[in-house]
């Protein structure tokens, strides 16, 4: 009964902070982000493998990949907790001014009808629906910066954790998770406009191949 309950509030502050359209974009960004960072990274150790400049191993893919996920995500996490928090803080303080304009005799008036019932004893300052809905987006929204990255690098990164030696079938598959997440990502594009699916998976496609050119080039 609490678990329902507290899934209703969630619901509630997610359309009362939009976190519904926040979340989905940058869920896309991020993990786009993370995708091609994944794809630079065994694209430019691809050029070097089939050179034959150094002996790599599949662990060696596996801790730079690895490494590079997890520092996109704390960035991500970070950075993104820390603005979302600044700007919803300021969203909140300037609604708060614009209704103490509509009514000055109110000096501590809601601009949401209800606040929390709080114990005796309690000498925190109340704190409003709003100001609730805006904290939980700013947890979720933070948690969505920095998870999306790191399950974009990491997916593309599966094939390296098979066999002690590294072969051509490593990059192969790997290559193949990458453009399927770049295609889900694109239908995950489409699905929100409403149309044109195939179109935006093509261009998401298109900025992989575009990433393994641009690693060829550097590598000649």
């Amino acid at each position: 009964m609490k678990i329902k309950k507290k899934l209703k509030e969630w619901k509630e502050y997610s359309k009362m902070s939009d976190l519904g359209i926040i979340a989905r974009r940058k869920f896309f960004n991020n993990a786009f982000d993370g995708a091609l960072t994944c794809s630079g990274i065994v694209s430019g150790i691809f050029i070097l493998f089939i050179a034959g400049a150094y002996d790599f191993s599949p662990k060696d893919i596996l801790i730079t990949g690895f490494a590079t996920a997890l520092a996109i995500g704390i960035s991500g996490l970070w950075g993104a907790f820390l603005s979302e928090e600044a700007e919803r803080k300021k969203k909140v303080l300037d609604m708060k001014k614009d209704m103490a304009e509509v009514d000055e005799e109110n000096e501590q008036m809601e601009f949401i009808h209800i606040k929390n019932k709080y114990k005796k004893g309690n000498k925190k300052k109340p704190t409003t629906l709003l100001e609730k809905a805006e904290k939980f987006a700013t947890i979720v929204a933070s948690l969505v910066d920095g998870g999306a990255p790191v399950l974009g690098s990491s997916l593309p990164l599966i094939p390296f954790f098979f066999g002690g030696t590294l072969k051509l079938e490593h990059f192969i598959f790997s290559y193949i998770i990458l453009s399927g997440l770049l295609i889900y990502l694109g239908i995950f594009l489409g699905q929100i406009s409403g149309g044109g699916r195939l179109r935006y998976a093509i261009h998401l496609i298109t900025a992989g191949i575009v990433t393994l050119i641009v690693s060829i080039l550097l590598g000649i």
